[in-house]
């Protein structure tokens, strides 16, 4: 497989994972975000999750707890300092949350933890 099929995947699964988060969200959030801000929330929670190391190949526990509050915080405060916008954390924890209910519908072994 090529590097273009590589980035053909990735951008098919972002579609699904924004599709998903869309239909997540609360009724009266659902047309709040634009989906450039829902890429742009998406690209910044894989950021946080590089940066604060959460998913490092040392950490030999197969449960990996990770504060979605504070990836929330993340990005409101990283949006803010690029300029994209002022985003209320408790709106973006819905984003999170989708997104994270996204990534725990593709492993069936999520639930049996």
């Amino acid at each position: 497989m090529g590097i273009e099929d590589d980035f053909r995947l990735a951008d098919a699964d972002d579609e699904k994972t924004i599709e998903f988060i869309k239909n997540y969200l609360p009724q009266d959030l659902k047309e709040k975000f634009s989906d450039d801000e829902l890429y742009y929330f998406l690209d910044l929670i894989d950021e946080y999750y590089v940066e604060s190391g959460v998913l490092d190949e040392g950490n030999d526990e197969d449960y990996v707890d990770i504060d979605l509050e504070e990836v929330a915080k993340f990005i409101v405060k990283e949006a803010k300092k690029d300029e994209v916008g002022e985003f209320d954390p408790e709106d973006i924890l819905f984003v999170v949350q989708g997104e994270m209910e996204y990534v725990d519908s593709l492993d069936p072994d999520a639930d049996e933890a």
